[in-house]
Formats: structure tokens, C-alpha cells, sequence
């Protein structure tokens, strides 16, 4: 404890018999906008699955897509490892749509229209994240059974076009959710 988060209490001076020895120093209160450990834990929780899973996401399609076809020669060839990737891209999905739930359940946010907006961009995520299990399953039917190659090209490509137009849609909801989000714990943090 530093002694800017003590008081001090009592007194005199060390050097008189019977006189405390020096100012003893107690716990200050806590600041009332100290978060608890349960309600910092949760946010933590809320942003760590966000930037694995969005994080990961945009990296994923910004970087690794773009060098993987280039250094297979091929879009397919990428595609091959695409598909593995987004098994674990949509599995994290759903965590992430659980815990921000938690989040949204239990934020005290007294502003109602920034509350149902969350709520909001939340439902779409979720629309998406279906839509894309949903899709992810309709491509690989399109596929030869170990997943390495495409045998149904007419099928597969709109499909695909769907998938990608899922993904942005759910990513662009998960920015407007992240930017309320911090809004609403600010307003959270205000009131408590």
C-alpha cells in the first residue's frame, strides 16, 4: 500500500515514551468508480474473446489469405486451408456471442437506447454467426470428403459470395457493439 491510498491516523511524535511510533495508516476506501474484480474480469473476458475472434478474423482475411494464395499459387490451395481455419473462426464466434450475453445481461448502462443497440448489433452477430454455420456446412457438401477440392463449382461460388457477405455484415455489427460497448461501461462506471 502506498501512502497516497492511506490515512493517516493518530499520532505524536516517535520519539516520546508511550507515543505510537509513527502515523498508523489505514485502507483508504475504494474510489466509487473502482470496478469489481467480477466486473472487470467479465469485461476482460468480453474484449479478450472479441479480439481473438474478430481479431483473428481480420488478420486472417487481410494477411494470411492474400500470402497463402500466393505462395500455393492458387485461391483453391488457400481454400483448402480456409476451410480448417474457419471451423475454429466460427467456434469462436459462439463463445464470444455467449460471454457478450454475460455482458450485456449484467451491465448496468442507464442509457436504454445504447442497451437495445447492443442488444441490436448482437442479434445480427448471432444471425450471422447461424448463416454461417449454416453456409460453412452447404460449401462442404460442395467439396470431395477430405475437403480438398471443390466438386460442385456452379453451387459452391454463390455460396461463398453469401459467406463472405455474412462475415462483413457480422464483423461490421461487432464494430458498432465494441464502440457501444465501451460507451456503455464508461456510463456504467459514472453512475456507480
Amino acid at each position: 500500500m502506498t501512502e497516497d491510498q492511506a490515512t493517516p491516523r493518530g499520532g505524536g511524535e516517535a520519539g516520546r515514551p508511550g507515543a505510537a511510533r509513527g502515523p498508523e495508516l489505514t485502507p483508504s476506501p475504494p474510489h466509487p468508480c473502482t470496478p469489481s474484480p467480477l466486473l472487470f474480469l467479465r469485461r476482460l473476458i468480453l474484449l479478450q474473446a472479441l479480439l481473438v475472434w474478430q481479431g483473428g478474423f481480420l488478420f486472417y482475411t487481410s494477411f494470411v489469405v492474400p500470402v497463402g494464395t500466393e505462395v500455393l499459387g492458387s485461391a483453391a490451395a488457400q481454400g483448402i486451408i480456409t476451410t480448417r481455419v474457419t471451423d475454429a473462426l466460427n467456434v469462436l464466434g459462439v463463445v464470444w456471442l455467449a460471454v457478450a450475453a454475460w455482458d450485456l445481461n449484467y451491465t448496468a448502462d442507464p442509457g436504454r437506447r445504447r442497451t437495445a443497440a447492443r442488444w441490436w448489433c448482437w442479434a445480427v452477430a448471432l444471425l450471422c454467426q447461424g448463416l454461417l454455420f449454416y453456409l460453412h456446412q452447404l460449401m462442404d457438401a460442395f467439396m470431395d470428403p477430405g475437403r480438398t477440392r471443390v466438386v460442385v463449382r456452379p453451387l459452391f461460388y454463390p455460396a461463398h459470395r453469401a459467406y463472405l457477405w455474412a462475415s462483413t455484415v457480422q464483423w461490421l455489427a461487432c464494430l458498432v457493439f465494441a464502440g457501444l460497448t465501451v460507451s456503455a461501461w464508461r456510463a456504467e462506471d459514472r453512475v456507480a
